[in-house]
């Protein structure tokens, strides 16, 4: 009884409220090359902050394949990444500059650069497993 317990607690932990969004569950951070094929993902709580969780997922790619971040000179984000502190930490990993693609109007509109990891989330979308949170865990995404 005590291991079913911690388990859903386990569970609780990794499914969290995302505020600026208002959805709850989990948070995919993804790092992209410039064709928006995957280079890392990570997997956390909704209410996690962006610019930690992309530090992290560069950190961890770092360590794993630091070749495949040889030659970035220039990391494109949306404005959920902007600020200085960022930055420095991205400039301090890899000695890239930070580029934040920002929106002009509050109406619809392609933004350069950014449609290429949008494209990679419609890919995840087309599999079924991916669509919802069906899991429980984490470690099953």
């Amino acid at each position: 009884m005590g291991g079913s317990a911690d388990l859903k607690q386990l569970a609780w932990d990794v499914y969290g409220f995302d505020g600026g969004k208002k959805v709850k569950g989990r948070k995919r951070q993804t790092l992209v090359d410039s064709l928006g094929l995957l280079l890392k993902v990570v997997v956390s709580e909704a209410n996690a902050g962006e610019r930690v969780l992309a530090a992290y997922a560069l950190m961890e790619l770092l360590e794993e394949r630091p070749e495949l971040l040889e030659k970035v000179e220039v990391i494109w984000v949306d404005s959920g990444y902007d600020g200085d502190k960022f930055a420095l930490c991205v400039w301090l990993m890899i000695q890239a500059h930070v580029e934040v693609i920002r929106r002009t109007n509050q109406e619809f509109q392609v933004l350069p650069k950014r449609w290429v990891v949008e494209r990679t989330f419609g890919w995840f979308n087309q599999y079924r497993r991916l669509s919802k949170d069906y899991e429980r865990l984490p470690d099953q995404e």
